[in-house]
């Protein structure tokens, strides 16, 4: 009873205080039941109050042997419970000293890939993909025009109802995570195209979506990234396309562009500019692949070869020994 008490007490007070959206709180609570079940059946059924920080490493040891959890996975495990019981200890119901998170050792952090991300000529692929005869391709279009045009999330764009857009002033109001709100400029060739698949999806309830199935409901997120895929395939493009990998390839196609970094987090909506970084090391490995094809490879393994493999003086010298 005080494992489903405390972690009802952490969602459902603790969360909600803290603004986290709802599918973000439901996350925390189902990662906090999964630790509570493994504590019922490996730990001979503890209360939250008797883990100790043993338990909580022999938890992580799970995650990573038996679970097969990478280390963001772990990570996020591992961070949840300590919010957690930071939560439960500043609502008064544990000692500070009987948090067995408060000491727990720090987890080596995954490292950041580098996302993969679509050429300029593969985007031009992907938006020319939909039918553009039909309300579907019409509103495929428009959607893979947006995501790319803006860099927003599957999420972001699935959330847009039609009061959302101004197209006199060519911007979109839009909700991220947390629920922050940001203001996002729309290209000339962004807003026709969604002016084109409004005018044809004709006039509809100012909040029940933007983009509509054919049934004319919102489209979800999940429906989003399953037309993204579809359209790809179509394109012919020979990798994975996601509403997510537009978003890398918005990031970085405007940062080799000369776009500085700070903008592109504000058009990404990162709260950190640590968040919107990673579009530098992409950038940089930009530069290096552009080094790697530099001819003088060619002249290096053309100067080795003539190089005989016997011992050379350290230098020569012209000069006479006097005597």
């Amino acid at each position: 009873m005080m494992w489903d008490y405390w972690i009802t007490l952490f969602t459902d007070t603790h969360c909600v205080a803290r603004g986290l959206r709802p599918k973000t709180i439901a996350a925390y609570g189902d990662m906090l039941r999964a630790f509570r079940a493994y504590a019922k059946f490996r730990l001979k059924d503890p209360s939250p109050d008797q883990i100790s920080p043993c338990n909580a490493l022999a938890y992580v040891q799970y995650l990573r042997d038996e679970r097969k959890n990478g280390a963001s996975a772990v990570n996020r495990q591992v961070t949840i419970l300590k919010s957690f019981y930071r939560a439960i200890v500043a609502m008064g119901h544990l000692e500070s000293r009987a948090n067995p998170m408060i000491n727990f050792p720090k987890i080596k952090p995954a490292p950041r890939k580098v996302a993969e991300i679509l050429s300029e000529e593969e985007v031009h692929r992907l938006i020319a993909s939909p039918d553009t005869s039909t309300i579907l391709g019409l509103r495929d279009r428009a959607m893979l025009v947006l995501l790319y045009g803006t860099g927003m999330r599957a999420s972001e764009c699935a959330g847009l109802d039609d009061e959302d857009f101004d197209f006199e002033a060519k911007e979109v109001r839009v909700v991220g995570k947390g629920g922050h709100e940001r203001t996002l400029p729309l290209h000339a060739e962004v807003t026709q195209a969604l002016l084109q698949y409004r005018q044809v999806r004709g006039k509809v309830d100012s909040r029940k979506g933007f983009f509509q199935s054919r049934n004319g409901k919102r489209m979800s997120r999940g429906a989003i990234y399953e037309r993204v895929r579809l359209q790809a395939r179509k394109a012919q493009l020979g990798k994975k396309v996601s509403p997510h990998r537009l978003r890398h390839s918005f990031a970085t196609h405007l940062i080799r562009k000369g776009v500085g970094l700070q903008q592109v987090r504000d058009l990404l909506g990162h709260r950190l500019i640590t968040s919107t970084q990673i579009y530098l090391h992409m950038t940089a490995e930009d530069l290096r692949k552009a080094v790697e094809r530099h001819p003088v490879s060619r002249l290096i393994e053309k100067v080795a070869d003539l190089l005989p493999n016997v011992k050379l003086p350290f230098q020569r010298t012209n000069l006479r020994r006097s005597g």
